[in-house]
C-alpha cells in the first residue's frame, strides 16, 4: 500500500473517531506527511502506562516505516520529558471547532515541532498566514526545518506572556493558561476564534513535568462580547509565564462545579463576583450568562 493511501486511511480514522465536520480539515490529515515532524525513525509511540496512573509508556516501532505513524496516537519528540506530538483525534477536535477558512491569520502557541502548524497552514492556503511560535530552541529549530515547505508560515521563538502575535483571525493556544490575556482578545479580529485551555496546575503528575489539566473552551468575537463553548478536557503542558496561582486554585475548585458545561460567555466588562461566574477575574470572566450586548467593555 502506498504512503498517500496510509494518510488517507489514517485522516479517515481521524474523521471517524473526532466526528469531523470539516472536509478541508480531513484532507489536511491526508496530505500533511507527519513523519516530517518526527524526526527519523524508528519513533516511539506514548501510551498511557498501565500501573503508574498520569504516566505514559512508549513503544519502539519495530523499522523506519512511516506508516507506524499514521494512527491515532501521540509520537514521542522526546522521551525522557514526555513531550509528543499531540494526539491526533484530540487536535483534531480542536482544530474542527476553530472552522478555519481560507485567507485567514493563524496564531499557533506552543507549535512544537510544527505538525499541527502544517495542517493550519494548508487550511488557510497561499493567501493566509501563520504565525508559529514555540518557547523550547530545540523545538523551533527542528520546527523552521520541518515548516520551511510552506511558504505562509512564520515560525518565532518566544514565550506567550511576551510576545505580540499582531491581529489574527484564529488562535490555537495549545498550552495550559488561568486566564485570557487582554492581548490577545484585542487582536483577535471581529468574527474570530480561539482555543483557550484554562488548566490547573498538577503538582503530583511526576517526573518534573509542568503538567496542568482543564478544559479547552472556543472563544468568538462578534463586535464587543464573546461566545463560549467546551471543546474538550486536557491534560496538557503549562505556558508558566500566564499562569497566576490565585487563579490557579480557583481553578481546581471551580473544575467540580456541576454547571461547568453550561458556561455560555467571556464577559469583558467589571462587575462583581456572582453566582452566573464560573471563572471571576479582575478583566475577564467565564461566565454561565450568555454573550449579550450590555456585557460590553
Amino acid at each position: 500500500m502506498n504512503i498517500e493511501t496510509i494518510r488517507r486511511q489514517y485522516a479517515e480514522e481521524i474523521r471517524e473517531c473526532a466526528g469531523l465536520r470539516s472536509g478541508p480539515l480531513v484532507d489536511a490529515f491526508a496530505t500533511v506527511p507527519r513523519e516530517r515532524f518526527l524526526g527519523p525513525g524508528p519513533w516511539r509511540i506514548a501510551a498511557p502506562d498501565p500501573v503508574r496512573w498520569g504516566e505514559v509508556s512508549y513503544e519502539l516501532t519495530e523499522d523506519t516505516n512511516p506508516a507506524h505513524v499514521y494512527r491515532n496516537v501521540s509520537v514521542a519528540l522526546n522521551a525522557d520529558q514526555n513531550i509528543n506530538n499531540g494526539h491526533p483525534e484530540t487536535m483534531a477536535l480542536w482544530l474542527d471547532a476553530l472552522a478555519v477558512r481560507e485567507g485567514e491569520t493563524v496564531y499557533h502557541m506552543g507549535c512544537g515541532t510544527g505538525y499541527y502548524t502544517a495542517i493550519l497552514a494548508t487550511l488557510v492556503g497561499p493567501t493566509g498566514h501563520v504565525v508559529a511560535l514555540e518557547v523550547d530552541p530545540l523545538l523551533v529549530a527542528e520546527a523552521t526545518k520541518a515548516l520551511q515547505p510552506y511558504g505562509n508560515v512564520t515560525v518565532f521563538a518566544g514565550d506567550g506572556a511576551s510576545f505580540d502575535p499582531g491581529a489574527f483571525d484564529v488562535a490555537l493556544i495549545n498550552a495550559g493558561i488561568t486566564s485570557p490575556p487582554a492581548r490577545w482578545l484585542h487582536r483577535l479580529r471581529d468574527g474570530g476564534r480561539m482555543i483557550l485551555p484554562i488548566t490547573a496546575s498538577m503538582p503530583d503528575a511526576g517526573s518534573g513535568r509542568n503538567l496542568s489539566k482543564g478544559v479547552v473552551f472556543i472563544v468568538e468575537k462578534r463586535g464587543h462580547v464573546y461566545p463560549v463553548r467546551i471543546v474538550t478536557f486536557t491534560v496538557i503542558y503549562s505556558c508558566t509565564g500566564l499562569r497566576s496561582p490565585a487563579l490557579d486554585r480557583r481553578i481546581a475548585q471551580t473544575m467540580m462545579h456541576g454547571r461547568l458545561g453550561t458556561v455560555q460567555s467571556l464577559r469583558r466588562d467589571r462587575h462583581a463576583a456572582a453566582e452566573s461566574c464560573w471563572l471571576h477575574g479582575d478583566d475577564f470572566c467565564f461566565s454561565f450568562e450568555p454573550a449579550l450586548a450590555e456585557t460590553v467593555q
